[in-house]
């Protein structure tokens, strides 16, 4: 316990899924949170669990000015930001060919745009402070292709090289501020159960994404938040620019 003492997080996509169990694992290990979501409504509820170590404010990632409020609102309640995790994200199953032009835009104005928007006002406030970890949800998709994952996959892959373009401005600029990547493989969240229930045969579904999983399971958001926690803390002070891999050993094969 105690790992991220005395830190302020503030956690994208926190209503639910990666995000939420990044909220409480963060405030388990100390930290006080400001959560962020659309989602107002189980986002205020989750952050009124977590009492006086979260807070809850909506948040579209894709908006510039509600990064630039959010921020401001959450150093004038907790007076500094030490973390920022850009868990935020949305799928779409469609391959190149499928995939309208809309959806495609819509696909990286979520998954890459908001992580942008993110990492660029997450510096600005943070440089202030001299030091900060700012941690962005890739994916396994980030690594490796598929065939029906044409946006997913070009947004993913863009995170991951935008987080190390940033990790090398901030550690130039001498800021003090680290950035990393995190590349889940299939965690059980309402995004993935949502896409499983969806197929015409849910349980078939299931069983043939954790035969992709060497370990045979599918990933828990714990499993995820875990890792967070981990860069988040001062056990990283030296890890910046990378890519933390938690799939089981899917990208091993």
């Amino acid at each position: 316990m105690g790992r991220v003492d005395g830190k302020i997080a503030l956690v994208t996509g926190a209503a639910s899924g990666i995000g939420l169990q990044a909220s409480l694992r963060l405030a388990e290990e100390g930290a006080r949170v400001m959560m962020t979501d659309i989602n107002v409504e189980n986002g205020k509820k989750e952050a009124e669990k977590l009492g006086r170590n979260a807070e809850f404010l909506k948040l579209d990632i894709t908006l510039e000015e509600d990064w630039i409020s959010v921020l401001r609102e959450t150093v004038k309640r907790f007076q500094s930001l030490d973390i920022l995790v850009n868990s935020a994200g949305m799928v779409l199953i469609a391959d190149v060919e499928q995939i309208s032009l809309e959806d495609w835009r819509h696909v990286h104005a979520v998954n890459l745009d908001g992580t942008f928007l993110g990492c660029k006002h997450g510096v600005r406030v943070m440089k202030e402070f001299g030091a900060g970890s700012i941690i962005n949800l890739s994916s396994v998709s980030g690594l490796i292709g598929g065939f029906n994952l044409a946006a997913y996959n070009s947004s993913k892959g863009a995170v991951r090289m935008l987080t190390k373009s940033v990790a090398l401005h901030c550690a130039r600029s001498g800021y003090g501020i680290r950035c990393n990547s995190i590349h889940p493989t299939f965690i059980e969240t309402p995004m993935l159960d949502s896409m499983i229930q969806d197929a015409p045969d849910p349980e078939k579904a299931r069983q043939t994404l954790i035969r992709q999983v060497p370990l045979k399971r599918i990933g828990t958001t714990d499993d995820v938040a875990k890792m967070i926690v981990y860069l988040a803390s001062d056990e990283s002070t030296f890890v910046t620019g990378t890519e933390m891999v938690i799939d089981g050993g899917v990208v091993a094969q």
